[in-house]
């Protein structure tokens, strides 16, 4: 099927002989996060083997893009079932915990609307058996363009803001970054550093082989856990999956550079870590673990965090990306830059239409219940 002058054909993953290269040979055409480079999707495809099928589109004899699909079926209220076809998640709830963000069709520079046109017509016009599209998290923006571009109805299951800092900006100005911050949050971060330094002195350390970067890697664990909890949804450290995912990325992206584990030391004594991906100069937080202080005057993430961010910037990074979260610290560290969505774009289906009904009832319910309850 075509879009103006592009193609798109459709091929299982497994079968693709040449799928690494062209993927890396368009990543270096293309404006792209660490969730849509081989770095990632490449060790997705070997550790959980998902039975995906490639989108290819072509241009004549040239590559301009490139996703990957899973289809599986998906069952809600125990009784609806619903076919949905994801890009670049399995729908499976333990593999999809690794949460990819900035998801998206990976295109060449400069035609990332007509590809997203043409791969979209081509889900809707060539592959008439899903019911839903889910995709996440994507770009609010660009989520409303596939919505549009499709006609379907868009349902929403999850947003929230991104927040970072812009480490070029910060050069530019020959600012230190916590001149950029608050009075108050500049305040909590030097009362801690000085607070740290009666330990000892307050440094980054860096692992020097795989093996360190996996014992910072599992020490954060057990942290993040008491942070986040141990259920289900709660912290990723509670899922064999989700640990084998990472553990194996470290190990084979720690000596490329392609991922960073980073200890904030008090003296001998490790107050916070970090685990963060790291692509085209680019640093995304993607996790840490943070010492529990019975004194709230001592901020182990928000030191750490800033600490991180000034060596970052020194060694010529571009953009520190704390993205998709609410949680009060990225708003105090970092700039608004997006806001990050889940979605399902829906076809015309009875079935879903009915729950879309009972959903808004519901909400409805639950409001008035609400404002009943505060008055």
């Amino acid at each position: 099927m075509t879009a103006g002058l592009l193609n798109v054909t459709t091929e299982p993953a497994a079968v693709s002989a040449t799928l690494r290269d062209d993927w890396l040979d368009l990543e270096h055409r293309a404006e792209h996060t660490v969730f849509l480079s081989w770095q990632w999707l490449g060790h997705w495809l070997r550790v959980y083997k998902p039975d995906a099928l490639v989108l290819r589109v072509t241009e004549g004899e040239r590559l301009v893009g490139l996703g990957l699909l899973v289809e599986t079926d998906e069952r809600r209220h125990g009784v609806l079932k619903s076919r949905c076809l994801r890009l670049h998640q399995t729908g499976h709830k333990l593999l999809d915990q690794i949460w990819i963000e900035y998801n998206g069709f990976l295109a060449e520079r400069g035609k990332e609307d007509v590809v997203a046109k043409a791969c979209l017509e081509h889900l809707c016009g060539a592959m008439p058996a899903w019911d839903e599209f889910v995709l996440g998290a994507i770009d609010a923006n660009e989520a409303d363009r596939y919505a549009q571009i499709t006609g379907l109805h868009k349902h929403l299951r999850w947003e929230a803001p991104c927040f970072g800092v812009d480490l070029d900006g910060l050069r530019r100005s020959g600012d230190h970054y916590l001149d950029r911050l608050s009075r108050n949050t500049r305040h909590q971060i030097n009362r801690a550093h000085r607070l740290y330094s009666e330990r000892g002195d307050v440094k980054l350390v860096r692992p020097d082989s795989v093996e360190e970067a996996l014992a910072v890697f599992d020490a954060i664990g057990p942290r993040h856990l008491e942070r986040w909890g141990h259920g289900p949804d709660q912290s990723g450290f509670a899922n064999p999956d989700f640990v084998r995912f990472h553990r194996e990325l470290i190990r084979s992206r720690w000596p490329e550079g392609g991922v960073d584990l980073v200890s904030v030391m008090a003296g001998d004594e490790q107050i916070a870590s970090f685990y963060n991906l790291l692509h085209n100069q680019v640093v995304y937080f993607y996790l840490g673990g943070m010492a529990i202080e019975k004194d709230n005057r001592l901020k182990p993430g928000l030191l750490g965090h800033s600490l991180c961010i000034e060596d970052y910037r020194h060694h010529g990074f571009h953009y520190y990306d704390f993205m998709g979260g609410d949680e009060r610290y990225k708003s105090n560290l970092g700039q608004f830059h997006r806001n990050l969505v889940q979605i399902a774009l829906q076809r015309p289906r009875f079935k879903l239409k009915l729950e879309d009904v009972a959903r808004r009832a519901k909400n409805r319910w639950l409001g008035e219940a609400g404002a009943g309850y505060e008055h």
